[in-house]
């Protein structure tokens, strides 16, 4: 090994212990991390995305052809997780060529956005993620900073009236009454100025740049200004944006191999043409990290800050060929769970790479959504309310109005006459959601016993049980 492959394997080592991504799932930054806002007017949009509950998080690219995870094969650092699919050749540096002209038959003839926005809104979803472009580089955006986009020549739907996916997928999905949220990864594998030529560890590539920001500051400079060029893009061009979520935590100031993107210059620019845009830089925590986003989990307990759990509608977040889809009572549970601690749940679907979504999650957008029109009083608009979550209780409150969701784990669990719910304040009254007249119950020393309508105890199980407590403090 010479001095130059010593020194970038000590920056893989180094960086690598930030711990920003373990098996392609990302830690969360914790309370402590988090850096209220000064300005009132990003503290109102806080409370406004609080009170959104459930949004609709998309990955889609040229990677969708080959139903692998997103990216992440393109890093040799990560290849021990992420390659478990490619069963077509052992040579990753062929895959790698193979993977960056994936853009040259990425042709979504199908792709109809407002089909997308629709679903979406029957689906009771609020506000939109969509990945702009993702760790690969591939721009979904009509760029000039590059050609690796959907509109450059040698991706065959740039002749498309469509081809410009993002403009058409935000228009769409706004006139729907969705906001959006511009998802943007700060690491680019495909620019010459974060994975540089000549500079990268050919098969020990990790996640990071090719080169030591420190000791090539003109090339890093380059990325600076060509990730700032992107994102004044997006914040421009594209209407109104709602959140500017940026991944790539390990792309940031500070750790022993310091990628200062000085974001701050960034948002603040885009903030002058958009006062209202909350900004979700990812594990990074400080200022512009205005709400903390765990990924395929929910916290422990309830956090005191804005927060959002990104989890899979099926098991990956981009298109899975004959992916399974979690059962709509599975998806209830967890967007409940997340509420009652007080998060938003980012429902992931990965549509198909002709531009279609997949049945199987239509299907369940659906009958999500159709729980929601019924019970969604419980959810939106609300916060938290001890004892939170319980396992089969979620408890949300909004006023003096608290909820109290009872889980049933499966249709055939049995529907008891008396449902003990763990609430130990003051009932005025108790109702059920979806149905007229109060219910009669006692105060127990473990809570409030309700007992329930004769006709709420026979066949199946429901998703939960909704009860509404009335307390007028």
């Amino acid at each position: 090994m010479n001095d130059s492959e010593e020194q970038k394997t000590q920056l893989h080592e180094e960086d690598h212990e930030i711990h920003e991504v373990e098996n392609g799932v990302h830690n969360f930054s914790s309370e402590a991390d988090w850096v209220k806002p000064e300005d009132p007017l990003i503290l109102e949009r806080l409370e406004w995305f609080k009170d959104q509950k459930l949004g609709f998080m998309m990955h889609w690219g040229p990677y969708s052809q080959l139903g692998l995870v997103e990216s992440w094969a393109l890093s040799d650092e990560d290849g021990d997780w992420s390659r478990d699919d490619i069963d077509w050749t052992d040579d990753m540096e062929e895959f790698k060529r193979q993977y960056f002209g994936l853009n040259k038959t990425f042709n979504p003839v199908r792709f109809q956005p407002e089909l997308w926005a629709e679903l979406a809104a029957e689906g009771g979803f609020k506000y939109l993620i969509f990945t702009t472009k993702h760790h690969d580089g591939f721009c979904m955006w009509d760029t000039h900073t590059t050609d690796y986009r959907i509109t450059g020549p040698d991706t065959p739907f740039h002749a498309h009236p469509r081809a410009d996916i993002c403009k058409n997928i935000f228009d769409a999905f706004r006139d729907k009454g969705l906001a959006i949220a511009a998802y943007f990864s700060k690491a680019d594998w495909h620019t010459p100025s974060y994975w540089a030529p000549g500079m990268a560890r050919g098969s020990n590539m990790w996640r990071g740049p090719s080169y030591d920001p420190k000791e090539q500051p003109w090339l890093w400079e380059n990325f600076v200004q060509f990730t700032h060029e992107q994102i004044m893009e997006l914040m421009t061009k594209y209407g109104r944006i709602d959140v500017l979520w940026l991944d790539a935590g390990w792309v940031r100031d500070g750790g022993k191999v310091p990628q200062d993107i000085r974001l701050g210059e960034v948002v603040e620019r885009a903030r002058e043409r958009q006062p209202w845009l909350l900004s979700a830089d990812r594990t990074v925590g400080g200022p512009y990290e205005n709400y903390v986003t765990p990924e395929q989990t929910i916290p422990e307990g309830p956090l005191n800050v804005p927060w959002e759990s990104c989890i899979t509608m099926g098991t990956s977040f981009s298109f899975r060929y004959e992916d399974r889809y979690k059962p709509t009572r599975q998806l209830v549970h967890i967007l409940l769970e997340v509420v009652a601690k007080g998060g938003n749940l980012a429902l992931n679907v990965g549509p198909q790479p002709d531009g279609r979504l997949p049945e199987g999650a239509v299907k369940r957008m659906k009958e999500l959504g159709a729980w929601m029109k019924s019970y969604g009083e419980a959810v939106y608009g609300t916060r938290i309310c001890a004892p939170y979550f319980t396992g089969s209780c979620a408890f949300t409150r909004k006023g003096d109005t608290v909820y109290c969701s009872y889980l049933y784990p499966d249709a055939d669990s049995p529907v008891p006459e008396h449902v003990l719910i763990p609430y130990m304040d003051h009932a005025e009254s108790i109702e059920l959601v979806g149905m007229e007249g109060k219910l009669t119950y006692i105060l127990t020393e473990e809570g409030i016993s309700v007992r329930l309508p004769d006709a709420d105890r026979n066949g199946q199980a429901p998703i939960a049980h909704v009860f509404r407590i009335l307390t007028n403090q």
